[in-house]
């Protein structure tokens, strides 16, 4: 038998669980044969790479002691892969059915050796890869011996590299598989391909015949990857298993980008070398070493004239790193860019980038058309250091998860195989994408479903004011107009004067009720009163006279849609200042937001609890004391419980104060800023940690600015900046 086939507490990896009365006679077989290779000498490696070259080759060892299944030349081949094919159409659901733990259960095929009719292999061999990554499949949750209890069926021949493969004989072994006596079109059968086509074309897919099969593959374009079917997964880099780097810390590093492929494409490199030639201080384009010595394998070295770097130790030094196609999209260096920290800059047009159906690479990765890789340089100094910052953060921790080794490529697979048989118990977004630096253990959403039914439809409107009445009056009136409001809350936060007769208030159409406060704090608009009936809450200020009904309506639809975020109007941002290592709050208008003005915002009654009860340290009292930054320390919050980002909707940016002049707005504003920023500092302090998560987008209604008739848009007042 062979030495590298792993047994486990579940049963061989690759081949069929012994029964207990054959096992002495098999570990005696096993004994003599290994000792009759011994003294003969014949004993030979298993291969340790996936694509064999002159530098980095190993002995093979043939396959012994298993079934020969001998194949025809005119045996069946399948179909080749069935283009329109996706899970509702070439995938049989009905086989996995329901089960409590909602885990697929995956059969792998025993270890065969295929032959053709001349006694000649198919395949020699079964790559360490290869056998690791059916290892970590035979050792997991979703794996099972009974063929007849199996959802995915993962055959136990090697396509991990088309390069080796006998292209033809290689589809007639898959039809020659075993599923109740067919292979039925290669319905509910996963193939594992990381480097597909070969000269001169190399396609994007795996050449072999497969038919219905879903495949992993390493290297789809646009034209070829099957979307909701296939996976695309990395080319793994050995690499991974041989050299341990360090978790370098953030920030900038001794370049800014940096290229360390060889064998690319002249009109490629000619353009890296341009951009070093504009650059010579910031950027380092590496290739292949020619003058080392003997003995030294170059696979681990790359130089740059006559000075030799260690690969892949190099990438550490650069905060971007080129990841440019080659012969095939998809390139191993990814995978050692990403264990470097270093921040992938992707260059291959139509290229899947590895389980992109669940990987935001956004965050992790920079996407650059080939077109515009002479304006590679510029695009990148674009992007803000703090943002740099979190990408080299998700980029170690994407590596970490997914791309260190063929068990973690090979449970991503089968995970997001799984999620689409059982999308109601699918991993979140969150759970793909969020590094454990920042699932904090404070997050689990408290909005879960089902919720309790409201006693009331709509929402509530807490009003806070002091004594601006006639201010009040008029948000009243504008507010009211709004359809789905269900009450008015008046929050009274002043104590040395009642307030007006009920006879001078606006005549409004939902009930409305003033609550007198015993103390003037800023927290009383955040308190949980029990006239609030409804499940969302507006809070607005008494000088929020500027917003229209249709501007508020389509607030309380878009938190309807999202009830555990707070959703408000002008957004605000917080920035690291590198110059004072302290937070920063910033007002101007931006590309991005991190927190809404609580001024007018919609959110859930459940935080005005969290907030008068729950609130971490001494925030709130803080907040009292120096008549600031409850909006602040109401982002926060509902940040930290759900570890979600808020939501802008509309185009408007700021409240115009309207009894502000100019000169006193730029003297207020100056010193807003710096109490603002003290907030921020603190709250982060007593928090321990940064909640809050920035985002690029906001909500708008659908037609809002289009050309259409007033009549066609459901909300055509949606206001100004």
């Amino acid at each position: 038998m062979c030495a590298s086939v792993k047994y486990s507490t579940r049963g061989p990896a690759l081949i069929p669980r012994m029964k207990t009365k054959h096992r002495i006679y098999y570990i005696a077989l096993f004994s003599i044969v290994l000792l009759g290779l011994i003294a003969t000498g014949m004993f030979q490696f298993w291969p340790h790479s996936i694509e064999s070259s002159n530098d980095w080759t190993v002995e093979k060892h043939s396959i012994h002691d298993v079934p020969v299944i001998k194949i025809p030349t005119e045996s069946a081949i399948p179909e080749r892969g069935d283009l329109s094919c996706r899970m509702h159409t070439c995938f049989d659901v009905y086989r996995c059915g329901f089960n409590p733990k909602n885990k697929i259960k995956v059969y792998i095929y025993s270890l065969k050796k295929y032959v053709d009719d001349y006694g000649m292999p198919v395949s020699h061999t079964i790559t360490r890869e290869y056998n690791e990554l059916l290892t970590a499949i035979s050792d997991s949750d979703f794996y099972t011996d009974d063929i007849n209890r199996a959802c995915l069926f993962v055959p136990s021949i090697d396509v991990l590299n088309q390069n080796t493969l006998r292209i033809k004989e290689t589809a007639q072994a898959l039809a020659q598989l075993s599923r109740v006596l067919i292979w039925d079109r290669g319905t509910n059968h996963l193939l594992f391909n990381m480097l597909p086509g070969g000269p001169p074309d190399y396609n994007t897919a795996l050449d072999v015949p497969r038919d219905r099969a879903l495949l992993a593959g390493g290297g789809f374009s646009t034209w070829t990857y099957r979307q909701g079917y296939d996976v695309s997964i990395p080319v793994y880099s050995p690499l991974s298993a041989e050299v341990q780097l360090p978790n370098k810390g953030l920030g900038p590093r001794r370049y800014f980008l940096l290229s360390s492929q060889m064998a690319l494409h002249p009109e490629y490199r000619s353009e890296l070398e341009a951009l070093q030639a504009e650059n010579v201080e910031s950027v380092l384009i590496l290739d292949k070493c020619t003058n080392l010595s003997e003995g030294i394998p170059f696979i681990r070295k790359r130089c740059h004239k006559n000075q030799v770097f260690d690969y892949p130790q190099v990438l550490q030094e650069s905060t971007f790193c080129v990841v440019l196609r080659g012969a095939r999209l998809g390139q191993a260096v990814l995978t050692d860019v990403l264990q470097a920290g270093c921040i992938p800059v992707v260059i291959a047009d139509s290229y899947i980038l590895p389980f992109s159906e669940v990987l935001d690479w956004k965050r992790a990765s920079v996407v650059i058309p080939e077109e515009k890789m002479s304006d590679m340089y510029n695009i990148l100094q674009s992007i803000p250091q703090r943002q740099i910052e979190e990408m080299q953060r998700q980029a170690r921790w994407f590596w970490e998860a997914y791309f260190q080794s063929m068990k973690a490529i090979a449970l991503a697979t089968i995970k997001i195989i799984n999620d689409r048989i059982y999308p109601y118990a699918a991993t979140s977004y969150e759970e793909w994408n969020d590094p454990p630096a920042i699932k904090w253990s404070s997050v689990s959403n408290p909005l879960f479903l089902p919720l309790i039914p409201p006693q009331s439809q709509g929402f509530t409107a807490i009003v806070l004011t002091y004594d601006r009445v006639e201010s009040l009056f008029r948000v009243i009136t504008e507010v009211s107009k709004v359809p789905s409001l269900s009450k008015l809350l008046v929050v009274w936060n002043n104590q040395n004067k009642i307030p007006p007769e009920e006879s001078v208030w606006p005549k409004v159409r939902v009930p409305l009720k003033v609550l007198r406060t015993t103390e003037n704090k800023l927290s009383n608009r955040f308190f949980p009163y029990d006239e609030i009936e409804t499940e969302a809450v507006l809070a607005i200020d008494d000088d929020i006279i500027m917003l229209t009904s249709d501007e508020l309506q389509f607030g309380y639809e878009v938190w309807r849609e999202f009830p555990d975020r707070l959703v408000g109007y002008p957004g605000r941002l917080h920035l690291w200042d590198h110059e004072t290592n302290k937070w920063k709050y910033e007002s101007e208008w931006t590309n991005e937001v991190s927190m809404v003005l609580t001024g007018a915002a919609f959110y859930h009654k459940y935080f005005n609890y969290l907030y008068t009860y729950k609130m971490p340290g001494d925030i709130k009292n803080w907040v009292d004391a120096h008549m600031n930054c409850e909006d602040i320390a109401m982002n926060f919050l509902v940040a930290n419980v759900t570890g979600k980002a808020v939501i802008k909707v509309t185009p408007r940016k700021k409240f115009k104060c309207p009894e502000c002049t100019a000169i006193d707005g730029l003297s207020l504003d100056q010193t807003h800023m710096v109490e603002r920023s003290e907030c921020i500092n603190k709250f982060a302090s007593v928090f321990g940690t940064m909640p809050l998560k920035v985002v690029e987008h906001r909500a708008d209604p659908v037609l809002y600015k289009d050309d259409f008739p007033e009549k066609l848009k459901s909300f055509p007042n949606i206001g100004s900046l």
